[in-house]
């Protein structure tokens, strides 16, 4: 806002103009200056100036209601003369805009009899004030309007004039528009009037305009007439005799005459301005105003203009804003003959003691103190729930209900009236009873002050300290507004979403109300954010509005600004004049709490700031004066810190320069951004040092720059000390830069208030814009929204994690498959990357997988010699099929005996190979292990007796809770690297080999001797070593047996040999019939793909399963976070206490189950509606590839002449990356004479076509797990995906470190934790277990015992070991579900833990009313 604004230019430019003046340039005379001249003036006569009066009008006349509003309420601000009565150019009538000057407040000081200065605050419309009526008659040669200038502000143009800047000769929307202005004294000396005057101004010939002229000087109480003289013959001479003629004093200006001032008779005064002195004229025309007012008794009231026939009114006229007022007014009804400081309590009973109690006991619940935590939590919210009834049975007013009502059955634009009315309404009803207790509490504080100086009165000073304390609790109570009213809809939500019902005298659902107050805040409401009386937040009232919010206006980028400041020094009329605001900002209603008013960003500056809306947060003052008897700095500091955590960047707005008073907001302000980096948050700030004498003086600066430097650095160390926290200069607590951080303004008013206009310098909103914008924001989880911003994080950090995984898995197939055929021989990082082009890689996959493949083609060589001699095998066979088909070609037809011949050389073959090559056993894992186990001890127990549980029996002494939790830790960590060693040797491929266990002995016996090694203060037994082994293999068993079945089925000749059976006696057939080479050749390329199609079917249609699964089951289609709540969720339906204690206890390896059966419950369910249909299609695409291949090779040999080794290496080529299929599987079967490419490709087509519903008449829903290796099965795919992530447990309750990336830095954390007594935690010396949580823990003064030494829960990281790797945040946030598990299995807790839930552990009785409902919904809202 910039009051100069007015005098831009605005030129109306015409084209001819423009012509002429080029013209002159080419004119050849150029040095004639008469001519150069004369042609200069004719052209610029042309161009015409737009009166900015004009202009000012024409906005007025084309804006609506609130519009016009604006527009008096921002020219009142500014010290301009604001539009009173205005000739409508399109209805031809007089207009009275009373609508508008009902926002605007005017403040004075006057002095009384006894000489003491008096402050008056009022609105406009209703001050009662002498007015001073000037207008004219004919053309005069003076400025009417600069002479009123000179009356009301010498240095201001309060009326626009001839002589400003921009005016020009022509106006058009000015005549007969009446304007007014008030001169506001400021009860010193110097005041040019003692009292309020108004002063109207009639522009144009007043003789035209005779409406505006009767009204005004009907109203007036002195009248200012000019003209240039006297003339009997003048048109105008009646009116001006019969103003002579009234008893109304009237001051006559000629402006053709010379003379001082004359009274001409009592009351009538004449005034020449011919060739005076402008300071002369104004000062006679003061006294003489002064003269008529002292005997003057009439006043004038806004207001009453509005009884006047035949003029229109707008509040009248606009249906809209009359039916508002009509509401507004049948509400303030119901308040009239009330005591005002008893309103609140009558009509808005929801915000009083009640809602003071449960603010209370909420805070008290937040800082617990006795020993049983969660018996005394459980007991305050039984009291909290208590009085949330209680204020849900309170009745709700008949003033609420009407508000609500109006609020509901309103179109829009009736509704933003209604909002104002109301307001307006409101503090016209409370401001003289505000201002009357003000100067009370004025008065007895000054009193105070002086009894303090005499100390030998402490009974009085007493008894002055419990009056102003009376006279605060006054203040309270009276001040009543909208704020008040939304507060009060605000407690009506929140005790009828406490007891989930609605209440019996709510007209509409309570859910609805929130919707109502976003509404308002998208209108431009404020809406209060910390309740200022109770200094709470009501975070589900402000949550559910938010929420609205959201909804309305979808998902948008919010700035949050905040202001911090001391009382008065001008915090809410900086944010109204940056943003153009409505928070309240007279000395009557000074800000309490915290209010939030959304601003939206306009599109042009939505590129250049990166959001769509600023919340903007105004606060009450620090060190505000009515707080002083009761508040303390804690207050301060608490208010400090929660609007400071709550921005993104924060105005510390500093006023004057006064020493003590920087000191005591820059303490409060240090501390607040030291606790917020003791949280991790980052906000910013910028102070904004107003009042400062001289602002052009850049060493003055510099020395204040400097002098806050050394104080915020003073005050950094003092906080530091107070928050435990090592800092030595601010710049240790926030990035801050003295140059670019700090703002300093000249104070807010040119001249002095109340008469001054706003300082444009003030408004500097480019300097605060370029801090704003060129801050390097830190991006942090904030408070309430901490959890939820997490899991949005992690569930996006999940599904790309999880596209680079799907593209990887593509990648990895094709390379697995090239290495196979021999295609590749090595895997470089670059391989990858350039198989998946442009795909953004993470490295850790990228790395994972290199690995995997190297392993393939290491084991590639390893597995040669058994390929090598399962292909010699199928050689040999097709050789001999062959040679005894050409021997019995000619000598027999008949099919039987063809057969009994084929079947006896089979019989033959199958035992000569068996006889070379010992059939493949079956394994025993348990028996090897034991084997091993026996060399190194005599006995070794029996595989049933072995339970985890039983691991710390093994030990030579008792463990401590850290002692447990290192060797569980110890455990896990093995348990998951030999599941790595034995996916790492690859039985399927490889063959099982009893090397193998003594591989994982050894690993096992190294990772224990290291660790005991290690400063542990227990030694373990071998049984322990023999326990850990057997368990390890016991659970490793179904997996290796698995791999080695596979091993058998594809390398075992007895099992492989007769799966071929049929295949060699087609080939044998072929050869007796005669067949050609190619036709044969063709039949066993097709016959040799049948296993590579059936491999690559399931392993594509794995991964297509696997990203199916992905997105449409439930349990699979987020983050591990949303996994867990439906691992609880049906652990919660299942109620089965042994499947709870593995996932406790081993939750790595329930993940893995629950995954397991989550896949194969979907593979069944949707087998024939989504499994089926994917196999088929993926056979089809493969089948019309392998085709391609044929028909390219084909091609490819006829144009190059090739022969069939050509076609062979051409047709593996095209299928490199989809089947492994190479030379070697053709290694020994003769087909140099295959020359009739054409027939071939023919042949594998159709023996394709007969092989491909073979391969799919076979799958069912249980050969993922039969046909596919380990790793490519999709819950090992989706197992790989969820659990490659810290499963670190906390120490305490067992819950899982939620962060996603293992081996992470920093510290492990959980947004819920348990209660403790689920991992058998109890008191120390007694049989309780513990019922309370971590996160309670953390807030109380209890300790837990390390080594026999004790660490507060506080501070648990100077245990160090597992404790200082956990961040443990203070959190009452309610979890039933553990809260009912507890209830639910409190017996199997008691009975495997042998303690007992009694005592310090005693479960609070609140417990045992959560359902298993209730524990399975409230997982849908911690998750």
């Amino acid at each position: 806002m910039n009051y100069r604004a007015r005098y831009i230019n605005v030129t109306e430019v015409n084209e001819q103009g423009h012509q002429q003046r080029r013209d002159t340039d080419s004119y050849e005379d150029s040095d004639d200056i008469f001519k150069a001249m004369f042609l200069f003036n004719k052209g610029t006569s042309q161009s015409e100036r737009i009166h900015p009066m004009d202009v000012q009008m024409t906005v007025f006349h084309c804006a609506d209601g609130f519009l016009k509003q604006l527009m008096v309420t921002k020219l009142s601000q500014c010290q301009y003369a604001l539009p009173l009565l205005v000739p409508d150019p399109f209805r031809r009538k007089t207009e009275f805009s009373l609508w508008t000057f009902r926002q605007i407040n005017k403040s004075w000081k006057i002095k009384n009899i006894k000489n003491e200065i008096i402050s008056q605050i009022q609105p406009i419309y209703k001050a009662e004030t002498p007015m001073v009526f000037f207008f004219r008659f004919g053309s005069v040669s003076s400025s009417k309007s600069q002479l009123m200038n000179s009356l009301i502000n010498e240095k201001h143009n309060t009326f626009f004039h001839r002589n400003c800047p921009g005016s020009s000769r022509t106006r058009v929307l000015m005549d007969g528009v009446v304007e007014i202005a008030w001169f506001c004294p400021s009860g010193k000396d110097t005041d040019k009037f003692t009292e309020c005057v108004a002063f109207c101004n009639l522009h144009g010939d007043a003789g035209d305009h005779e409406k505006q002229l009767q009204i005004l000087t009907e109203m007036s109480s002195v009248n200012v007439v000019l003209l240039p003289r006297l003339d009997r013959n003048d048109r105008h001479e009646k009116k001006i005799q019969n103003l002579y003629k009234d008893s109304k004093p009237l001051i006559c200006l000629f402006t053709e005459d010379e003379s001082t001032v004359i009274e001409t008779k009592k009351g009538k005064f004449k005034i020449g301005l011919k060739d005076r002195n402008q300071s002369d004229v104004s000062e006679e025309l003061r006294r003489a105003i002064n003269d008529c007012l002292s005997e003057s008794s009439s006043t004038f009231r806004l207001e009453d203009v509005s009884k006047h026939s035949d003029i229109r009114v707008d509040e009248e006229d606009d249906d809209d804003c009359r039916r508002g007022r009509e509401a507004a007014q049948q509400m303030m009804s119901l308040l009239e003959k009330k005591d005002l400081t008893e309103i609140k309590e009558s009509f808005l009973p929801h915000q009083g003691k009640l809602w003071h109690q449960w603010s209370q006991k909420n805070k008290e619940l937040h800082r617990p103190q006795a020993d049983e935590i969660e018996m005394e939590i459980s007991r305050k919210k039984t009291e909290m729930k208590k009085i949330r009834k209680q204020q849900h049975e309170s009745d709700i007013s008949e003033f609420m209900n009407l508000f609500i009502k109006e609020m509901n059955s309103h179109v829009e634009h009736e509704k933003m009236f209604f909002l104002k009315w109301l307001r307006i309404l409101l503090d016209e009803h409370t401001s003289a009873d505000l201002s009357a207790l003000h100067h009370k509490y004025d008065e007895t504080w000054s009193t105070e002050i002086k009894t303090e100086r005499d100390h030998d009165k402490p009974e009085q000073l007493k008894a002055k300290q419990v009056e102003l304390e009376r006279i605060s609790e006054e203040l309270q109570a009276a001040t009543f507004g909208l704020e008040h009213i939304m507060r009060e809809i605000g407690q009506i939500y929140e005790s009828c979403s406490s007891v989930k019902k609605n209440k019996k005298d709510l007209q509409i659902d309570f859910s609805s109300l929130p919707s109502l107050a976003a509404e308002m805040m998208i209108s431009g409401f404020p809406l209060e954010l910390m309740d200022g009386d109770a200094a709470h937040v009501p975070v589900i009232w402000i949550s559910a509005v938010l929420d609205q919010l959201i909804q309305k206006l979808g998902d948008q980028r919010v700035f949050v600004l905040s202001v911090l400041g001391i009382q008065s020094s001008g915090k809410s009329t900086m944010l109204n004049a940056m943003f153009g605001l409505q928070f309240a900002v007279s000395a009557g209603r000074c800000t309490r709490g915290a209010f939030m008013q959304l601003v939206r960003v306009s599109d042009e500056m939505k590129t250049q700031m990166n959001f769509d809306y600023i919340l903007v947060v105004d606060t009450e003052g620090l060190r505000a004066l009515e707080l002083a008897g009761r508040s303390t700095r804690h207050h301060d500091n608490e208010l400090a810190t929660f609007v400071v955590g709550l921005a993104n960047l924060t105005l510390i707005n500093i006023f004057g320069e006064n020493p003590s008073e920087m000191q005591d907001i820059l303490q409060i302000v240090v501390q607040a951004f030291m606790r917020m980096k003791k949280v991790r948050l980052n906000p910013s700030c910028v102070f904004v040092h107003q009042n400062i004498s001289d602002v052009t003086a850049g060493e003055k600066n510099m020395e204040g720059r400097r002098r806050l430097q050394e104080t915020l650095d003073e005050m950094t160390k003092l906080a530091a000390k107070d928050e435990v926290y090592d800092a030595e200069c601010f710049s240790d607590v926030i990035r801050f830069d003295v140059q670019n951080d700090v703002k300093y303004f000249a104070q807010l008013w040119e001249g002095s208030p109340p008469m001054a206009p706003p300082n444009p310098n003030y408004y500097r909103i480019k300097d605060l814009w370029e801090a704003l914008l060129n801050e390097q924001f830190v991006f942090s989880f904030r408070n309430s929204l901490e959890i939820s911003a997490y899991r949005k994080l992690e569930t996006e950090y999940s599904k790309w994690s999880w596209s680079l995984r799907s593209a990887m898995m593509e990648t990895e197939n094709k390379l697995h498959n090239k290495i196979e055929n021999e295609a590749i021989h090595e895997v470089n990082k670059t391989d990858l990357q350039r198989e998946l082009k442009k795909t953004k890689l993470q490295e850790n996959i990228v790395r994972e997988t290199k690995r995997k493949l190297n392993e393939i083609l290491q084991q590639r060589d390893l597995k040669k010699k058994i390929d090598a001699q399962r292909t010699h095998h199928e050689n040999t066979l097709y050789e001999k099929s062959k040679e005894l088909a050409l021997k019995l070609k000619d000598k027999t037809n008949d099919e039987e005996t063809l057969k009994k011949e084929f079947d006896l050389f089979w019989e033959q073959s199958v035992k000569k190979i068996i006889t070379d090559t010992p059939a493949i056993k079956d394994i025993d894992i348990m028996k090897d292990v034991k084997e091993i186990l026996s060399d190194i001890y005599e006995s070794v127990p029996d595989i049933l007796e072995i339970q985890s549980d039983q691991l710390k029996k093994c030990l030579v002494m008792v463990l401590s809770k850290e002692d447990e939790a290192q060797i569980r830790s110890l455990v896990t960590d093995v348990a998951q690297q030999t599941d790595k060693m034995i996916q790492s040797f690859n039985i399927s491929k490889m063959g099982y080999n009893i090397s193998y266990i003594q591989q994982l002995t050894d690993y096992i016996k190294a990772r224990v001797k290291e660790h005991q090694e290690g400063q542990v203060k227990y030694v373990f037994k071998n049984e322990f070593f023999m326990d850990l082994v057997l368990s390890i293999c016991k659970r490793a068993n179904k997996m290796i047996t698995d791999q080695h079945r596979l091993f058998r089925e594809a390398n075992d000749p007895v099992i492989y040999v007769e799966k071929k059976r049929e295949e060699y006696y087609s080939i044998f057939q072929k050869y007796i019939h005669g067949a050609t080479s190619a036709a044969i050749f063709g039949e066993i390329i097709c016959q040799k793909l049948k296993e590579p199609i059936e491999q690559s079917v399931y392993k594509k249609t794995a991964r297509d399963l696997t990203d199916e699964m992905r997105s449409n089951c439930e349990s699979l289609n987020g983050n591990r976070s949303n996994l867990e709540k439906h691992i609880l969720k049906t652990l919660a339906e299942q109620e089965d206490f042994d499947k709870y204690m593995n996932y406790i206890h081993n939750p790595r390896d329930h993940f893995k189950s629950f995954i397991r059966d989550e896949v194969s419950r979907y593979i069944t369910d949707k087998f024939s509606v989504s499994v089926l249909p994917k196999m088929k299609e993926n056979i089809k695409l493969l089948q019309q590839k392998i085709m391609k291949a044929a028909h390219e090779s084909t091609e490819h040999v006829q144009v190059n002449r090739g022969d069939v080794g050509l076609w062979f290496k051409r047709f593996k080529q095209q299928l490199s990356d989809e089947l492994i299929f190479s030379e070697k599987d053709l290694s020994g079967v003769k087909h140099d004479d295959v020359d009739d490419f054409s027939l071939l490709e023919d042949v594998i087509k159709k023996e394709l076509s007969a092989i491909m519903p073979d391969i799919s008449s076979r799958f069912y829903t249980n050969t993922f797990n039969e046909k596919l290796d380990l790793k490519f099965r999709p819950d090992e795919l989706l197992t790989d995906h969820f659990c490659r992530c810290c499963w670190v447990q906390c120490p305490f309750c067992k819950a899982i470190c939620t962060n996603t990336i293992e081996n992470h830095g920093g510290n492990h954390s959980v947004p819920f934790h348990r209660v403790d007594g689920v991992n058998g935690c109890y008191y120390h010396q007694t049989e309780d277990l513990s019922a309370d949580f971590c996160t309670t823990l953390v807030t109380s003064n209890k300790a837990f015992c390390v080594s026999n030494k004790w660490f507060p829960y506080k501070d648990l990281k100077r245990a160090g070991g597992v404790y200082a790797k956990w961040s443990i945040t203070p959190d009452l946030s309610e979890l039933p579900y553990w809260k009912w598990f507890v209830c639910r299995f409190q017996k199997d807790l008691e009975k495997r833990y042998n303690k007992i839930f009694h005592g310090n552990g005693k479960i609070p009785n609140e417990w045992r009313h959560y359902k298993k409902q209730n524990a399975i919904e409230s997982l849908d809202k911690c998750f």
